[in-house]
């Protein structure tokens, strides 16, 4: 490329990037994806490396993050909040090791490099000052230089500890990410759904909007919480290296993220990233990759830094989880309740680690809601496991022939009407039962992991059931034969003993998993295992009306509805009675209370947890729970014994105020396991 081509281009894409930077940190409404950003950035970072004299001082590439936001008093930092390199390969990783080694010179080569890693969290940077131990001033990275005092929105956050443990340093500037649960990211964006208002874009998003709210109640009511990696300007503190830094912030009650790790050398850090990578769908906030960081503080000062960027540390980024791509199609899914649901056909891109071709759309007025038109180049998100979803169009780059997204009439798959009841989002195909789609899908749900965990009964198999008409309900599953079986394609002898043995296998169960299993609309997990405890036996159930199941925590009017509508269709009841009395699915009594004694110490309590936990996944918390005999329920009541609140609850820990419910925050939890564990008995 020629000088003047290359001067073109940098002013080119100067332009771009700016304007983006302004969309993402000010505006909050980006207009492309992070992939596309690097893309644009790197390129011209290359094209100044390759060209020195067009470097100038107000590039972009000098420069990190955006201006702050002329509603928030500017806040100068005293040490800048720097960006930091990046690198794709465990190669990239040890050429860095390698002119860290260079650049200090003849002794480089014999330096022992210890390393200290940690996830690297995708959400807000932010620093916290702290005066004699108190909270006194909150504030976003900005431009590295000038941030904004969101000093009244921090303080909302209850992973932000208000004043300090322990013996901190009279000044402690304490830096990290604010972040949104994904549990919370998706609660939120379900709500919003449901009320008509427009959803987040992604959990960063989520993040960044929710601190620069003029209004810190706004910020109150989001689920964020906050992890601790660095400390800034906090004169006179003699802190060595990194991982004494984070054992002092854990002595002072400030988060760190638990997966952190001192690592003995490079070899250590490309399994510490490899380890992460495997883990990052089950952690339960988003991450884009690792940071690793150069241990000994010592190290790090003879380092120094270039441009934007410290010698000392490397992000290590993985596999973006958002992109762009175009809307080929939208067909429509009927579910086991017959919920009409639009499925957006994607060309196909590689997000988030796997390549996507399907994004869910939820329904009909998240279409109009995004004026979705198929041939749309869209924005699509994927964090962890969950289903990617389409959170933008880009409507500039919308071709003339376009085509609106309209609701088929018909069941696609019976031809059926399709209903919409007044009051509902949902669109439902009205054949019920007759539907073979509809038929196919309660199956599944039947067989799924959290109801009868019928091992060997997939997709494929349940398809040919069907369509052979040897199966119309769950309850004829147990009547299969081996010789019906055989004749299905790719289903010899021993596939054929498995699944019957399987079958077998699945009727003893729980009577919460049962009642899972009848797929009753809404009734979840938590909730089946709330109904089950309550009613114990499938009679007293039938029985059951909708007063005395609103009783029943984490049961409301709509789900108790539910419930005593899908009994009083005599399929239902019938075929619920069918499974127990005739095909012999049966599941323990419950053990009386008595009998519990010291072995269950939590017996006859009601437990709620809510909010993020970050030292255990939550399921593991809710067995923990179980096994000391608790009932872990999924609403606060004035039942309620107690509720376990992490960063980012909401709603049930204001419940359980309101009723003066004691709350316990994860450490608590913790304790209280660790005590049971070492035979404590209080």
């Amino acid at each position: 490329m020629s000088t003047a081509a290359a001067r073109e281009r940098v002013a080119e894409l100067r332009d771009l990037v700016e304007g983006h930077l302004h969309r993402y940190h000010v505006l909050d409404d980006p207009e492309i994806s992070d992939a596309e950003y690097d893309a644009l950035f790197d390129e011209l970072v290359a094209l100044e490396q390759a060209n020195p004299s067009l470097a100038t001082p107000d590039s972009p590439t000098r420069r990190v993050g955006a201006p702050p936001a002329a509603a928030f008093r500017e806040v100068r930092h005293d040490t800048p909040m720097l960006s930091l390199d990046k690198c794709a390969s465990v190669a990239e990783l040890e050429a860095w090791e390698e002119r860290c080694r260079r650049h200090l010179g003849e002794e480089g080569p014999d330096v022992r490099f210890t390393y200290f890693c940690e996830p690297k969290i995708d959400g807000v940077a932010v620093s916290l000052l702290y005066r004699d131990g108190t909270l006194e001033r909150g504030a976003t990275r900005g431009n590295g230089e000038t941030g904004e005092d969101i000093t009244a929105n921090v303080r909302t956050i209850r992973a932000i500890p208000l004043r300090l443990k322990g013996d901190p340093p009279p000044e402690l500037e304490v830096r990290g990410e604010v972040y949104m649960p994904i549990d919370g990211f998706l609660a939120f964006n379900e709500k919003a759904r449901a009320s008509g208002e427009r959803p987040i874009v992604n959990p960063r998003n989520g993040a960044a909007g929710s601190l620069r709210q003029l209004d810190p109640a706004v910020t109150a009511a989001r689920p964020l919480s906050m992890f601790c990696y660095s400390a800034g300007a906090s004169p006179g503190w003699p802190a060595r290296d990194q991982a004494a830094v984070m054992e002092a912030f854990k002595s002072f009650g400030l988060r760190v993220n638990p997966r952190s790790a001192l690592q003995a050398d490079l070899a250590g850090c490309a399994r510490y990233v490899e380890t992460l990578l495997n883990e990052r769908d089950r952690l339960g906030y988003a991450i884009d990759g690792a940071v690793v960081k150069v241990n000994d503080f010592a190290l790090r000062e003879r380092l120094g830094q270039v441009t934007r960027k410290p010698r000392w540390a490397m992000a290590y980024k993985y596999p973006a989880e958002e992109a762009s791509t175009v809307l080929e199609a939208v067909d429509f899914q009927v579910g086991r309740t017959g919920a009409i649901t639009p499925v957006a056909k994607l060309r196909p891109v590689f997000v988030g680690g796997v390549t996507v071709s399907n994004a869910t759309l939820h329904n009909m007025d998240e279409v109009e809601r995004l004026d979705l038109r198929i041939g749309d180049t869209v924005h699509i998100h994927r964090a962890g496991d969950v289903i990617p979803q389409i959170m933008k169009v880009e409507k500039s780059k919308r071709p003339a022939n376009a085509e609106t997204v309209t609701m088929p009439v018909a069941c696609p798959a019976c031809g059926a009407p399709i209903q919409r009841p007044e009051g509902e989002v949902v669109a439902r195909c009205g054949a019920g039962r007759q539907c073979a789609a509809q038929r196919k899908e309660r199956l599944r749900h039947f067989a799924s992991r959290l109801a009868l965990d019928i091992e060997g009964l997939g997709d494929k198999l349940v398809d040919q059931l069907v369509a052979a008409d040897l199966v119309t309900d769950p309850a004829d599953l147990y009547a299969l034969t081996k010789e019906q079986l055989e004749g299905l394609e790719r289903m010899g002898s021993k596939s054929a003993e498995n699944l019957l043995a399987a079958l077998a296998a699945s009727k003893h169960v729980t009577f919460a998993r049962f009642i899972y299993a009848l797929g009753i609309r809404e009734v979840g997990e938590t909730t089946a295992q709330a109904v089950a405890a309550r009613y114990a036996t499938l009679d007293a159930l039938l029985r059951a009306d909708a007063e005395s199941l609103q009783e029943v925590d984490d049961v409301g009017p709509i789900v108790a509805a539910n419930i005593v509508a899908f009994f009083a269709d005599d399929a239902n009841s019938t075929l619920a009675r069918k499974l127990h009395e005739q095909v012999g699915i049966v599941w323990d009594a419950p053990a009386p209370a008595a009998a519990t004694g010291s072995a269950a110490p939590l017996a006859g309590q009601t437990w709620v947890l809510t909010g993020a936990l970050a030292a255990m996944p939550r399921q593991e918390a809710k067995q923990a729970l179980v096994a000391l005999g608790a009932k872990v329920a999924g609403a606060v009541s004035k039942n309620t014994t107690q509720v376990v609140a992490g960063p980012g609850a909401g709603a049930k820990r204001a419940q359980a105020k309101k009723l003066a419910v004691p709350i316990m925050d994860e450490a608590g939890l913790l304790a209280l396991l660790a005590r049971y564990d070492q035979g404590g008995d209080k």
